[in-house]
């Protein structure tokens, strides 16, 4: 099997794992973490009523200023600090942490880890 086929199946399988944990927690919202070479993205998303509750993304004039490199496990943190103190003000305390077929490694856990210091309850 071809290495690029394999990675792509293990996190095919990574995901479907991660989406079935999320179904026992279907109540709560959930942070769900988007990572790209550049950058990342998290959004609290409260699935019964279909909204988002709060958003935070490196691309954020606020949050570059602070990181000018979204890339890193330093922009990763600053964007788990912004992401719970806007899902706090929003009156949300308890998320499900939604990290799709990322590894929780680097930055998805650094963004984690910001977002539970800062608060919230993962």
């Amino acid at each position: 099997m071809q290495h690029g086929k394999r990675i792509y199946r293990q996190r095919k399988r990574r995901g479907f794992r991660v989406r079935n944990k999320l179904k026992k927690h279907a109540d709560r919202p959930r942070l769900c973490v988007h990572r790209s070479h550049k950058h990342i993205t998290a959004q609290v998303i409260d699935d019964v009523h279909g909204r988002t509750l709060a958003a935070a993304c490196t691309l954020e004039k606020a949050i570059k200023a602070e990181a000018p490199y979204g890339g890193n496990k330093a922009a990763a943190a600053i964007v788990g600090k912004a992401i719970a103190a806007r899902a706090l003000a929003a009156g949300v305390k308890e998320v499900v942490f939604d990290r799709r077929e990322y590894k929780y490694h680097g930055r998805v856990a650094a963004l984690a880890q910001a977002a539970r210091e800062a608060g919230l309850v993962l």
